[in-house]
């Protein structure tokens, strides 16, 4: 759109709403409290205009559409390969882009909007429903070899190791620590890393311990010569979760990935988990 086109559509919608909808603070354009307050709203309206656009059917043998996916690091590692297996076999030309992980503070709205599926722990996604992906648990990771190994299984070595955390973008810490800090106790951290994958290359080369999903540690144990140890304290079991959009729910491409994405979380839990 040209630029004397653009300032005759916002006179018009400034003349609709009755508000300058966009005004000049220095050498920026910003926009107003009242076009702030539009922006859900008409995001909203325009997810339903394209929902009109979108085909009753999926080919996938045909399609050339391409999916965003927002999950962390671990989730590619496990996920993405058997994933794309299934994928290049159903359909060639599709594409898959992921995007790294963000937490839902730093989810906004035009972001989300361009987010296909979401893989993730908990239920902080405004707008998208989740189906359980697979299960997990987390493990202490270790090289082979390590001077103190199994012996970490004993609070007191666990508490006397150094350990690598995994500071995830959008999280203030590692959630390990925020869970160990609710029971009184602090880790001694040597090293802060932003992913899994880092942290387990680091693990596989010091002396450093990784507090890891143990479905990771099993994955790249024989890569990377790691062996995963029980932790003394237990946080539990993690749930994976898949998130899509509501705009989504009855698309029939996003329907065909997720149903894929599913199978692949199955044939992951039915692996089982890896034990010492």
């Amino acid at each position: 759109m040209s630029q004397p086109a653009t300032s005759h559509a916002l006179q018009r919608l400034r003349d609709i709403f009755g508000d300058p909808l966009l005004v000049r603070t220095g050498a920026r354009m910003e926009l107003t409290p009242r076009a702030q307050a539009l922006r859900a709203p008409l995001a909203q309206a325009l997810d339903q205009v394209r929902g009109l656009f979108v085909p009753d059917d999926f080919d996938a043998a045909r399609s050339e559409r391409h999916f965003r996916l927002m999950m962390p690091d671990l989730a590619v590692e496990l996920l993405m390969p058997p994933l794309m297996e299934k994928v290049t076999q159903a359909a060639p030309n599709v594409r898959i882009d992921v995007v790294p992980w963000r937490g839902p503070a730093i989810f906004h709205a035009e972001f989300a909007r361009t987010i296909d599926l979401v893989i993730s722990i908990g239920n902080a996604f405004k707008g998208f429903h989740r189906q359980l992906l697979y299960t997990d648990s987390d493990a202490l990771a270790v090289r082979r070899g390590h001077p103190v190994g199994t012996k970490l299984k004993r609070r007191e070595a666990f508490l006397a190791a150094r350990h690598v955390g995994v500071n995830i973008r959008g999280n203030a810490e590692d959630l390990i620590d925020t869970w160990l800090r609710g029971k009184g106790i602090e880790r001694h951290i040597s090293l802060v890393v932003s992913g899994y994958l880092e942290a387990l290359h680091v693990a596989a080369r010091t002396d450093l311990v990784a507090f890891v999903p143990r479905r990771l540690i099993a994955a790249l144990s024989k890569q990377l010569g790691l062996v995963a140890v029980t932790p003394p304290l237990d946080p539990g079991i993690d749930e994976q979760f898949m998130f899509h959009p509501t705009r989504a729910q009855m698309d029939p491409g996003s329907i065909w990935l997720r149903r894929l994405m599913l199978e692949t979380g199955r044939e992951l839990e039915k692996r089982g988990r890896r034990v010492d």
